[in-house]
């Protein structure tokens, strides 16, 4: 017998439905990394690899490792590995600890799932190489519709009893000024912006399924047979607060965070 699939997996193909826009971000992101001949490159959360096999592309003479907790994910990018020069590995990135200094971290819409993730970053900044680089990007659109929209419904009294501690939290990320602060007082000279992407989307409720496979993903996961009323219910709130256009298409504004740290060379 096949085993029912799990309602709180990652599904790699719900999510690359929007990878043209998903990468848009890692682009910009990674354009502010100036490393010139980086040996050791690591990807914390690096999904379904699209991007780390970009890393590998840019810095052909790196060795360059993915890391996810999602075997789902992992099992997606296993598609873009490369003996000995491109690698995935399952692992939670609160854990990681690399074996030697790196060159080159970088970690793409991940830390917004991970509550006190300021320390982290202290300490991954202080696995860097002389020289080396510490890039991060986070959603910064908790206070947008789709999110307040969500946080509402899980906590209205039909939903409540199951839902509310599956509400997303207002503030998960922090201000851009607040990873200034982290990273320099890390050691680390700091380049720190925010850009508000219009991502014109497609199709049928396609604000719903963006944030089917992120963060409606674990509000579904805690649902049985009335998933689907859930869904009804919040996705005709979504219709409101995201109209469609004259042409059929729906603009989703979405404010994201960079930050980009890079240790000083040895003297």
């Amino acid at each position: 017998m096949t085993a029912a699939p799990d309602p709180a997996a990652w599904d790699p193909a719900a999510y690359l439905r929007h990878a043209g826009e998903r990468a848009r971000p890692f682009a910009d992101l990674v354009a502010r990394v100036d490393a010139a001949e980086p040996r050791e490159v690591v990807d914390l959360g690096c999904g379904t690899g699209e991007t780390t096999a970009a890393l590998a592309r840019r810095w052909p003479g790196a060795r360059v490792t993915g890391v996810d907790s999602s075997p789902e994910m992992l099992a997606a990018a296993e598609a873009h590995a490369v003996p000995g020069r491109l690698g995935f590995v399952r692992g939670d990135v609160r854990d990681w600890r690399p074996g030697r200094p790196v060159d080159v971290v970088v970690t793409n819409a991940v830390l917004h799932w991970v509550p006190g993730h300021a320390d982290l970053l202290a300490r991954w900044a202080g696995a860097l190489a002389p020289g080396g680089w510490l890039a991060l990007q986070v959603p910064g659109n908790h206070g947008a519709p789709t999110h307040r929209l969500l946080a509402g419904l899980c906590t209205s009294p039909r939903w409540a009893g199951r839902l509310s501690a599956a509400a997303p939290p207002p503030d998960p990320v922090l201000v851009p000024a607040g990873y200034l602060d982290v990273l320099t007082a890390a050691g680390l000279s700091a380049d720190v912006w925010e850009t508000t992407y219009l991502h014109v989307l497609h199709g049928p409720d396609p604000v719903l399924s963006w944030v089917r496979s992120t963060v409606l993903r674990p509000v579904l996961a805690l649902l049985d047979d009335d998933a689907a009323d859930f869904t009804a219910e919040y996705a005709a709130a979504l219709r409101e607060a995201y109209p469609a256009r004259a042409d059929g298409t729906t603009v989703l504004p979405f404010r994201r965070v960079f930050a980009v740290g890079q240790r000083p060379e040895a003297n």
